[in-house]
């Protein structure tokens, strides 16, 4: 999911006058060297845009034979959505006559009606992703309009780039800043009578790297969809100068070395990014296509990648959340989630986090966020981590008074891989360290937990005895939750003490705890793309902290032997959202 920031009054009117002074001067007329779209997008979507369903950003708007711009945007995250243009990529995938008429209609609707420095899309993020769409697909758009169409088309990107070259710098760090940058680098290059424009972007594209990657290929944010964006706009503008038999600035080639790994310790065998701090799956394809195209050996990060460590073994891998959450006025979206973990088996999620409800409103964001939408201990119906009120200019409410220490160790089991890690996030209210136990055996076939609450120095006990005493003795409230994917169908066995777990592909699990309750509660699974959250199940093993040290072990393991169904080796059939 591609979000936008929305720029201060300041910001927009200067845009608007900066928009305008793009305008003058000498417009080129065609392209310099012909462009080869790399964005990939989605035929299902194409085909809704040209049936006139319109869905960004968690809402539809239905209105078949209506001009995008004329339909009322449900929210400022859906209008920026249309201003972007990524929806471009999937109508050039459809690649159908109709969908070149619809694309070229909208394009040109655009420019009649906004280019002249209106609306909400001449900022420097969203101006930079339109530019690289309208030049990825512009042999596809341009293939039936006559000369006065081709024109008005190119003294727009002109214009569009100029803007770029003065704007593209109050776009936020991070992500937004990529996009500014790569759109300015790709208009330079794609555009005749730009090349001076290139070497300072170029410039500016190599200092963020240095300074918005750290040395272990992570983001500040530690959103893993949004590294892969930013890696992705890296990968687009490297692979345009290897092209052009050009050289790779050297801060840009290394952000490429050092990301690549990690990516691919934060992809699970389901070949999706797992889902934390605010990011979903990945746009289909996009993570083995810059993954590809990276040029880098084949490889993970050697213990935490981004904060995250991952067991795999045999059809099965774990990721989880190892650092503290991230901290700051950039980190908006950060979740509540140390020590939560995703587990995939073959090509289907299992055991997964609720995800990002931002695209379904602001309760939903901000249930997303908390600690019991993800896969792991919550004490006391509190979580590890607190949102702070709503900042004033912005809105956002940032992560405050989280774990600030989370030690972790990975080791070799006897027959499998351990991971043992721990976090502070209850220190202070209760007095608790939540401690974290995974062995997932060397075949994928069975993992073993154990999740520990532990009062160590004596003012830690002191603070708990304080907690122990306001529940009068009965103990400290915590649940375990098991959130599972909506695909997943679930059956508790045993009178309660097991539950099965069928995928759809008739995989059979097997979860089990004998020293809790076990119970089946109401899920949902956030998912970008979506109108609304998809229903779905979790397990919650419940108890009481009644002394200075508890423990809680549980397993997931497959039953019995057996090949893979079918359906879990061919590409089920695309659903409408």
């Amino acid at each position: 999911m591609v979000q936008s920031n929305v720029p201060s009054g300041t910001t927009r009117m200067m845009n608007r006058i900066h928009a305008r002074l793009a305008a003058r001067g000498r417009a080129t007329s065609r392209f310099a060297i012909a462009p080869e779209p790399r964005s990939l997008g989605s035929m299902n979507r194409g085909q809704q845009l040209t049936a006139g369903n319109f869905l960004f950003e968690g809402n539809l708007v239905t209105a078949p034979e209506t001009s995008i711009w004329d339909i009322k945007s449900p929210s400022i995250d859906f209008e920026q959505a249309l201003h972007g243009f990524a929806w471009l990529d999937d109508l050039g995938a459809l690649s159908s006559l109709l969908a070149r008429d619809v694309g070229a209609s909208w394009v040109w609707g655009w420019i009649k009606r906004y280019g002249r420095g209106k609306g909400i899309g001449w900022s420097a993020d969203l101006t930079g992703r339109r530019v690289l769409r309208w030049i990825n697909h512009g042999q596809f758009l341009l293939a039936t309009q006559d000369g006065r169409k081709a024109d008005l088309f190119f003294q727009s990107l002109v214009q569009q780039a100029r803007f770029l070259s003065k704007r593209w710098h109050t776009a936020t760090p991070g992500l937004p800043r990529f996009e500014a940058l790569t759109g300015l680098i790709y208009a330079s290059y794609f555009l005749e009578g730009l090349e001076s424009l290139a070497a300072p972007a170029l410039q500016a594209l190599a200092q963020d790297c240095r300074t918005e990657i750290d040395q272990g290929g992570g983001i500040s944010s530690r959103n893993p969809e949004e590294l892969l964006l930013v890696f992705t706009q890296i990968t687009w503008v490297a692979a345009l100068l290897k092209d052009l038999g050009l050289d790779i600035p050297d801060p840009v080639q290394t952000a490429i070395n050092v990301i690549t790994p990690t990516l691919r310790s934060l992809r699970h065998v389901d070949r999706s990014l797992a889902r934390f701090h605010g990011g979903g799956r990945g746009p289909e394809g996009w993570l083995d296509q810059a993954l590809a195209s990276s040029g880098v050996r084949a490889r993970m990060s050697d213990g935490l990648a981004m904060g995250y460590a991952r067991l795999s073994g045999g059809r099965t891998s774990i990721v989880v959340d190892a650092a503290p959450p991230p901290q700051g006025i950039g980190t908006s979206n950060a979740h509540a989630s140390t020590l939560g973990f995703e587990l995939s088996t073959g090509r289907r999620p299992l055991i997964v986090n609720c995800g990002s409800g931002v695209s379904f409103g602001g309760e939903w964001r901000r249930a997303g966020r908390a600690t019991p939408s993800h896969t792991t201990l919550c004490l006391d119906g509190l979580s590890s981590a607190r949102l702070a009120s709503p900042d004033k200019k912005s809105g956002h409410e940032m992560l405050m008074d989280g774990p600030t220490r989370v030690p972790i160790e990975l080791s070799e089991a006897i027959d499998g891989h351990r991971f043992q890690a721990g976090h502070n996030g209850y220190v202070a209210s209760h007095g608790l360290t939540h401690a974290r136990m995974l062995e997932l055996t060397f075949d994928g076939r069975g993992l073993a937990g154990e999740d520990m609450l532990f009062a160590i120095e004596p003012n830690e006990q002191k603070t708990f005895d304080n907690a122990l005493r306001a529940t009068q003795m009965q103990g400290v409230p915590f649940d375990i939750r098991f959130h599972l994917h909506p695909d997943v169908t679930v059956m508790l066995d045993m009178g309660g003490a097991a539950a099965s777990l069928m995928l759809k592909s008739g995989e059979l699990w097997v979860f089990r705890s004998e020293a809790l309750t076990m119970r089946l509660e109401p899920s949902v699974f956030l998912e970008f793309g979506r109108i609304k959250p998809r229903a779905t199940q979790q397990i919650v093993l419940s108890g009481r902290a009644t002394e200075y040290g508890t423990r809680i072990r549980w397993s997931l393991a497959k039953p019995q032997d057996g090949a893979p169904a079918l359906r879990d080796l061919a590409q089920d059939d695309l659903e409408l959202p």
